[in-house]
Formats: structure tokens, sequence, C-alpha cells
């Protein structure tokens, strides 16, 4: 791969968050395949950081925001990737934090209540621990799993 110029670098980087939101975490990696020396990522991100091309409380944000609702993953599963793109712990707490209870069970109630139709399961009980397990994969916890899905066991029986 061709050496990238720390202006080079620089306009790239700034050009990719103008058009969506990056954490530091990712720009360094890309910095690291350009074989940039740690001295001109350093600068470079600096820049990026003042200029307020980067910020990573607001990608955190983002990138809950857009987790929980677009692709219906659950607070664990959102809080792990974040952990994996290197975003610190309070960044991370305060943009799980700020996810509405309501909103975080609107997610959930429609995706149990889909995969409720497409089980096919020997009893209640079966049909129920296969909803946990799916619910769990996607990051929900067994608390609010437990809410929705006797929330769910409650309207069930109401409509037969």
């Amino acid at each position: 791969m061709k050496e990238v110029s720390e202006q080079g670098a620089y306009l790239q980087l700034a050009q990719l968050c103008a058009r969506a939101e990056h954490c530091q975490y990712e720009l360094i990696e890309k910095m690291r395949r350009w074989e940039m020396s740690e001295e001109a990522q350093a600068r470079v991100m600096q820049r990026l950081v003042s200029e307020r091309y980067v910020d990573d409380e607001r990608y955190a944000r983002a990138f809950v925001r857009d987790k929980i609702r677009y692709n219906k993953w659950g607070r664990r599963k959102v809080e792990q990737a974040l952990w994996m793109k290197h975003i610190d712990d309070d960044i991370r707490s305060r943009a799980l934090s700020e996810v509405d209870d309501e909103e975080y069970l609107s997610v959930l109630r429609p995706l149990l209540k889909q995969k409720r139709r497409s089980i096919k399961a020997a009893s209640d009980y079966e049909r129920n621990q296969k909803l946990v397990k799916f619910a769990l994969g996607r990051g929900f916890t067994f608390d609010i799993i437990r809410q929705c899905i006797d929330g769910d066991v409650d309207e069930v029986d109401e409509e037969d």
C-alpha cells in the first residue's frame, strides 16, 4: 500500500467524517493500515478532534440510537460493540442511559411477537425458552425479556 502523507490523511479522514459519524478508534486503525507513524496519527487525530470532525460522545449517541431502532439490538449487544470500538466507559454509559425504556420495550415487543409466529415448539415452556434465547442473542437483558414475554402471554390469553 502506498504511503499517505499527513495532510492527505487529514483530508481523506475529514471527508469520511463529513459523510458519517466515526469514532477515533476507527480512524486510527485506518491510519495504521496506511502505515503512518504514531506521531503523525496523533497529530492528524488531534486536528480532527479540535475541528469537531470526530467526537466519540456524539458517535456513541448516534450508534446507540441507530442500533436499537434499526438493527433491533439490545443494550448489552450495543454496549459490547461500543467496547470493541474502544469507547470510554463513561461515554458508553451516558449514551445507553439516554435510551427511553418505553422505546426500548417498543423495539423488543414486536420482535418477540414476530419470532413467536415462526417458532415451532411442543409446549409454551419450550416456545418461551426459544424466545428468551433469541432475545438474549440480540443483547436484551433477561428481566426485560421476561417482562415482554409475560405481557405477550397475557395478550394471547385475552385473544382466545
